[in-house]
């Protein structure tokens, strides 16, 4: 079985990046139960804007599509800015929207019997918004979305330190995502044995 993470943080490598620290949490668990699992930090590639999974000449997020559809297990991982979702997640899910309408060879969408979850941090509130906006446009691309497949971490409200620089919550953020990871696994598996078909016509 194989998991992607995509880091939607605004800070290119190699940059340290809190989002991925807490990603790593998760992927790491993915990891012990035998998943092989990938990191892409969006902001690293150039991906242009757009609704297609190839824009054309310069675009890279077709390398990314390609490990979507390799990849049963999916983690979008994004930081909180202004309360929503970063900029870079967006134009992730925006490519992301091409999907709805691309099927596999029995007509079922791409997205079908893969999981998704989500990890966001921040140091303000907002993040159960941002973690409701990424999972509800996942489950409108098709990918199912177990119960509790999330886990953040900040410290809001205000501005404070960061998860890399601060020790407070780990725990509860940390043992949240192991449990992310679990779920995600687990369902993944269900889905494996007994797949969804395709929609009734």
């Amino acid at each position: 079985m194989k998991a992607l993470v995509i880091n939607c943080t605004l800070k290119a490598s190699p940059e340290p990046s809190n989002t991925h620290a807490l990603a790593r949490v998760v992927a790491d668990q993915l990891t012990s139960y035998g998943v092989e699992v990938r990191f892409v930090r969006a902001v690293d590639l150039a991906i242009k804007p757009g609704v297609s999974s190839d824009e054309g000449e310069g675009d890279q997020w077709p390398q990314v599509h390609r490990a979507l559809l390799e990849s049963q297990i999916l983690v979008i991982a994004s930081p909180t800015w202004l309360g929503r979702p970063s900029s870079v997640a967006q134009r992730v899910l925006e490519r992301m929207d091409a999907m709805l309408s691309e099927t596999d060879d029995e007509g079922r969408p791409v997205a079908y019997n893969r999981v998704a979850g989500v990890v966001v941090t921040g140091n303000e509130d907002g993040a159960h918004h941002v973690i409701s906006e990424i999972a509800g446009a996942l489950g409108d691309i098709g990918y199912t979305v177990p119960g509790q497949a999330w886990t953040y971490w900040h410290l809001g409200p205000g501005a404070g330190p960061d998860y890399l620089d601060d020790e407070r919550g780990h725990d509860w953020s940390d043992k949240t995502g192991r449990a992310m990871a679990a779920n995600l696994y687990g369902v993944a598996t269900a889905l494996q044995r007994s797949p969804l078909g395709a929609p009734p016509s």
